[in-house]
């Protein structure tokens, strides 16, 4: 029997993926044939950023599961935004709901989270109107949160550790 991954080791090996989808999509971008490239190029995009979302839900999703035992019950990521907050935090209590935010988006597409960053400004990730996203295939992550840009992945991540170290210390 293996023992179980730490919430750190989960978010490196998450972190090592993310880089390879993201090194993917900027491999196809820089050689892209003409304006919307060939078929083989414009699916190895949609693969890779398909690929990109799932791995961030997935860490999220991994990081509450874990971490959950910090809390008795009820939504883990308002608790832990309120203990951030409380523990004065509010950098880090803005970033985790952002993120939290964002990966609700990710899952769900339109809804209270979107509404909820459409009227809260961020720099950590790029927030795409709802008309100008394309349907999308069933079980599929959301278009309307653009994880491409450099630093999303990144920013997660260290967001992620430093909320583990937080509730680790509390």
């Amino acid at each position: 029997m293996t023992t179980s991954q730490n919430v750190p080791d989960l978010i490196a090996a998450a972190q090592a993926k993310a880089k390879l989808s993201e090194d993917t999509i900027s491999g196809v971008r820089s050689h892209l044939e003409g304006p919307s490239g060939s078929e083989t190029q414009v699916e190895e995009l949609r693969a890779a950023h398909v690929a990109l979302k799932r791995i961030a839900v997935d860490a999220f999703t991994l990081f509450e599961a874990r971490m959950q035992h910090h809390f008795k019950r009820g939504p883990f990521s308002r608790k832990l935004r309120s203990a951030l907050l409380e523990a004065e935090h509010t950098d880090l209590a803005d970033r985790i709901h952002k993120y939290y935010l964002a990966i609700n988006v990710l899952k769900h597409g339109n809804g209270a989270s979107y509404r909820e960053l459409l009227n809260t400004p961020t720099i950590l990730f790029h927030i795409k109107p709802s008309e100008n996203t394309t349907s999308q295939e069933e079980n599929a992550p959301s278009n309307l949160i653009d994880v491409s840009l450099p630093g999303f992945f990144d920013g997660l991540a260290t967001t992620l550790l430093e909320a583990y170290q937080f509730l680790e210390k509390r």
